[in-house]
């Protein structure tokens, strides 16, 4: 408010200076003389028009500036809000991984951008015996744990997702064979390392099965999944907590 008062008087006392420049040069030219009644014209005109004008269009430009800055705010914030809200439904609720809309459309776009690569599909096993005997909020907290548990094991970058109730899938970014088969064969062990206990002192054991396939420049993800999962059902089929690739272990 003080700055606004200090403007406005600037600008009416620069209006009082120019009026009375004003009447200097021109009363004169003319043939006039300023009296007393004049001069008293000239200064109470400037002051009693320009000051309280200048004050309101001040205090409105004020006005404008503060709706401004509150709008730019508002988009911000709604921005933010906005960005928050997208990427929480990208997310599996549960484990803060990638859903599995979200999680082929990045594996897509990396497929595209990229030949090298490799996709695990990742179950855990017995899983449906856990939900039955302890119940299904146990359930999720074995899911947590393996959840944890697979993102410990994998590399930096590598996209992970949950595609099914106790499925997981990640894609290793840029990863060679031998490589992306230590990582398989990485989070297996982890998630087997996990000690599980839902109740009393009994530890139950999680693991899980691991499908893989590499990813040859001209698949596309339908056929990569399939791929995996063939492997995957292999790994089920020779008795579980396994992981199982369409190219050789390394010795």
């Amino acid at each position: 408010m003080n700055r606004i008062f200090l403007k406005s008087m600037a600008v009416a006392f620069s209006s009082l200076a120019a009026s009375v420049l004003l009447a200097l040069i021109i009363v004169p030219a003319i043939g006039g003389s300023i009296d007393g009644n004049a001069w008293l014209m000239l200064t109470i005109c400037p002051l009693a028009i320009a000051w309280p004008a200048s004050a309101y269009t001040f205090w409105q430009d004020e006005k404008l500036k503060r709706a401004h800055g509150d709008l730019a705010r508002a988009h911000a914030e709604l921005a933010a809000a906005h960005a928050k809200l997208e990427e929480k439904s990208r997310r599996d609720p549960m484990t803060g991984m990638l859903n599995r809309e979200t999680f082929f459309a990045k594996l897509d776009r990396s497929r595209r951008k990229a030949d090298r690569g490799a996709l695990l599909i990742i179950d855990a096993d017995h899983f449906k015996k856990i939900n039955d005997n302890f119940g299904h909020l146990t359930g999720d907290k074995a899911l947590l744990e393996i959840a944890a548990a697979i993102s410990r094991a994998v590399r930096s970058g590598d996209i992970l997702g949950r595609i099914g109730g106790e499925e997981f899938a990640a894609f290793l970014r840029g990863a060679s064979d031998q490589e992306a088969i230590r990582v398989a064969e990485r989070v297996r062990h982890e998630v087997e390392l996990i000690r599980f206990q839902p109740m009393d002192e009994r530890v139950v054991p999680l693991t899980v099965s691991i499908g893989g396939t590499i990813c040859k420049s001209d698949a596309n993800v339908s056929e990569l999944m399939r791929d995996a999962d063939k492997h995957l059902y292999e790994a089920k089929n020779r008795g579980r907590n396994l992981a199982i690739f369409d190219v050789p272990a390394a010795a």
